[in-house]
């Protein structure tokens, strides 16, 4: 028996070919994850002078995540029967690279700085796409390679250029990239390997685990909790847990190789106009032309399959 034919009917367990995206429906959970993801961001910029403690701060946010997970957590908080073991696995696996992505990222920028060490952490979309089709045997039309091509670019123009860094450890960026990608990857491995039935499950193994981490590490560098790290923690985690959710869902009906490079590079749209209209902050022209760049390569990466005659 297929592992998905047990599916929970809350959680959406749709398999639609590459060409099939007529339903503007499906799209509503990545754009929802969209938005959730440039929240995040936000956030983390409008609290990165304000919180002092980083770990305690990402601590604070894994326990709120953990907390909303468990709401939305059916039938008990731990997992039992066919496919339990796969959420269990892959949940904590999850749980160990988002806080090794989030110190990798952090030991980049001071080695590497902040524009190399965004712009590869940026570049991990590319380990997801390529894993959905060597390895889960999605197809993507020409157009769409093309809107893929585009997509990376954009990321390039965006980043690149600004006071020509040099990249000290070009080994660091390289893992960072491997790791951000792979974390990102964990929900389409479980889209293909695991049951929905266990997804809100699957979601609580990776914060719980990277709770405990946190928390750990936390407390092995003896940082203090104060009152902003705790109001910053809890505004990042609400959207955290749900870019997460809303990402996992929008793989259940959107191809992986349409869903990661939309997901990547319309949050960075959704962070610039943001940015643009709440921080006062002015795009430059190399800004102006990837954004320009994106909104191409989006529409090409969801361009109509053309009807079969």
């Amino acid at each position: 028996m297929d592992a998905r034919s047990s599916a929970d009917p809350d959680l959406p367990s749709i398999r639609r070919p590459l060409t099939a995206r007529k339903d503007v429906h499906n799209m509503l959970y990545l754009l929802l994850a969209i938005l959730s993801s440039a929240l995040v961001s936000l956030t983390m910029r409008f609290g990165e002078d304000k919180a002092p403690n980083r770990i305690t701060m990402l601590a604070v946010n894994y326990a709120v995540c953990t907390l909303l997970a468990a709401l939305f957590t059916k039938g008990g908080l731990i997992a039992a029967g066919e496919g339990a073991g796969v959420a269990l696995g892959l949940g904590a696996v999850g749980g160990v690279m988002f806080l090794v992505s989030f110190l990798l990222l952090q030991w980049n920028v001071r080695v590497n700085g902040v524009v190399l060490s965004s712009t590869f952490m940026k570049l991990g979309v590319l380990v997801p796409t390529v894993m959905a089709i060597t390895l889960f045997g999605e197809t993507p039309r020409p157009v769409q390679f093309v809107g893929l091509a585009l997509a990376v670019a954009a990321i390039l123009i965006i980043n690149l250029g600004k006071g020509g860094s040099k990249a000290k450890s070009g080994l660091g960026l390289m893992i960072l990239l491997l790791s951000g990608g792979l974390t990102d990857s964990l929900s389409k491995i479980y889209d293909q390997w695991g049951i929905p039935k266990w997804e809100s499950h699957y979601l609580l193994y990776i914060f719980c685990v990277a709770l405990i981490l946190s928390v750990a590490l936390t407390l092995y560098k003896r940082q203090r909790i104060t009152r902003t790290d705790v109001l910053c923690g809890v505004a990042i985690a609400v959207p955290n847990y749900f870019s997460a959710r809303f990402l996992l869902l929008a793989l259940n009906s959107v191809p992986a190789v349409l869903a990661y490079p939309t997901y990547s590079v319309a949050t960075i749209v959704v962070v610039s106009l943001a940015g643009l209209a709440f921080f006062r902050e002015r795009l430059s022209c190399r800004q102006l032309i990837g954004m320009g760049v994106i909104l191409v390569s989006i529409a090409l990466l969801n361009l109509p399959a053309p009807a079969a005659v």
